[in-house]
């Protein structure tokens, strides 16, 4: 038998032995082979899911790892009140004032390409706040940092309904709003580390910097996922569909809307700010007649009707922007409180948070395992459990103490509330919307929970801020009366979810 003849039977052998493997496992060798494709289908999957939640997660750790280092940053950079103010509110401005149209950037060039666009200059940007040397610089850097951040969020959203159905949707929105969640929380533990570290005496600068080698590492891997993505021809839309006009008349709208929030109190609440404020509102309701305008025409608005009008979308913003707002008015109280009136050091200050932490971790990854029949109830349970632990917590520091283990346990039970509300919410909220407007409705969503963010930290920052005085004792009194302002405006949000879910149930029935 000649060599051919002996490698063609060894050939015949070794298929046969892979034909009868795969019987023998139940299938041909072509179904064996469509199991390796669904592996390596789900592998990639996971590998986009951690880059989207990822870049999700640094944008939201940014706005606030900087709370703790603020005192160290304006003592090195000799900043004045208002510098220092506009240190942490430039991002915030620039990301809320973006956000949607981040959004109808990524229908134009690829929400994938949209997406590491705008990871690439959150990077950069983090690179030059880490290296700015005035306050001018670091402002400025500040502001594109939040630019990058508002290109780069509303396209995690879209690709979540985009790339992920069914289970898999649910489980990929369960880890985004930890992420959402759980980088606020982590950022103030992160912060204060980096900080009482002062690595090789840099003082505040990790706290942008650790952003590089992540983003960097997020921009490789996730170009081999992302980089081939485009626009479905179908769905493409032109910089003639922009809407140039509804975004010349937002971004100004938007602006005089944040600054005084975030401005007022640090300068008084002087008159120029609420003209600004009124100016703003004008300014909204102008933008609504122009988005009507364009739509007549035949344009593409900046916020579509259809898009507004989605089953479950503005009732789903609504509760979430009370919820983040409570949410992050929280944070920035406790850590004044800590801070000013305990004299907490920023590590200190920052460890405090583990228990929140942990408990957002626990619900944001569960809820979306719960049966179908419990799930719907779980955002006013959320609510609900949020306000007790309010209550809880107002308790624990109550007289200047600083709280202990009962403060622990209301943290935990705060955190373990606020991961079951923000992920059915947004679940809800877009499960009705159609593929064509997932990624307006993400930026609507987003930008909703951002202005949210801002409400919160003015509402709560000046009620902490105006029943204070000097003391641990008069700290404490001013936490107690704004966790239970936290605590009553939860547990109206809790009856008001609890009644759309009844109303929902009626309408099924009926």
């Amino acid at each position: 038998m000649t060599d051919t003849n002996l490698r063609s039977g060894s050939d015949a052998r070794r298929e046969g032995d892979v034909e009868r493997v795969a019987t023998a496992l139940g299938g041909t060798s072509e179904e064996t082979e469509g199991e390796r494709g669904a592996v390596r289908h789900r592998a990639a999957s996971t590998v986009l899911l951690v880059v989207l939640v990822a870049g999700q997660f640094m944008a939201v750790l940014d706005a606030s790892i900087v709370n703790v280092a603020a005192p160290v940053m304006r003592s090195d950079l000799h900043a004045s009140g208002a510098g220092l103010q506009w240190m942490i509110a430039g991002y915030t401005i620039a990301y809320a004032m973006l956000l949607i149209t981040g959004s109808r950037l990524g229908a134009i060039f690829g929400y994938g390409r949209a997406y590491l666009g705008g990871l690439g200059l959150f990077t950069l940007a983090s690179l030059a706040c880490g290296l700015a040397t005035s306050t001018g610089e670091l402002v400025a850097f500040r502001c594109l940092q939040g630019a990058g951040a508002a290109l780069l969020v509303p396209q995690v959203l879209t690709l979540i309904q985009r790339r992920f159905e069914g289970r898999r949707r649910t489980a990929a929105m369960g880890l985004y709003q930890t992420a959402i969640a759980g980088g606020a929380v982590v950022g103030q533990i992160l912060g204060g580390v980096l900080v009482s570290a002062d690595l090789l005496g840099t003082g505040w600068r990790p706290v942008f910097l650790v952003n590089v080698p992540i983003g960097v590492l997020l921009l490789v891997v996730g170009w081999r996922a992302l980089g081939g993505d485009r626009p479905d021809p179908a769905e493409r839309t032109g910089w003639d569909r922009l809407d140039v006009p509804g975004v010349l008349v937002l971004a100004p709208a938007m602006l005089a809307v944040v600054v005084p929030l975030v401005m007022g109190h640090e300068q008084g609440w002087p008159v120029w700010g609420w003209v600004l404020l009124a100016a703003g509102v004008a300014g909204l309701g102008l933008f609504a007649l122009v988005e009507r305008a364009v739509a007549a025409r035949g344009g593409s608005p900046l916020v579509p009707g259809a898009v507004l009008r989605s089953p479950g979308l503005l009732s789903g913003g609504i509760a979430l922007l009370i919820a983040v707002g409570s949410y992050n008015g929280f944070l920035f109280t406790l850590a004044l409180h800590l801070q000013s009136g305990l004299g907490d050091s920023p590590l200190r200050a920052g460890l405090t948070y583990v228990p929140c932490a942990i408990g957002f971790a626990v619900s944001g990854l569960w809820w979306g395992r719960l049966p179908e029949r419990i799930r719907a109830h779980v955002g006013y349970l959320g609510f609900a459990l949020v306000s007790v632990s309010y209550v809880g917590m107002a308790a624990a520091v109550h007289g200047g103490r600083e709280g202990g283990f009962a403060l622990a346990i209301g943290l935990a039970g705060m955190g373990l509330g606020q991961g079951a509300v923000i992920g059915p919410l947004m679940a809800s909220a877009l499960g009705r919307v159609r593929a064509e407007h997932a990624g307006d409705a993400s930026g609507v969503l987003v930008t909703l929970m951002q202005v949210g963010a801002v409400l919160g930290v003015a509402t709560y920052g000046t009620t902490f801020l105006s029943a204070t005085g000097v003391g641990a004792h008069a700290s404490a009194h001013a936490a107690v009366v704004t966790f239970v302002a936290l605590a009553a405006v939860n547990l109206c949000a809790a009856v008001w979810a609890w009644r759309v879910v009844a109303r929902r149930r009626v309408t099924r029935v009926a």
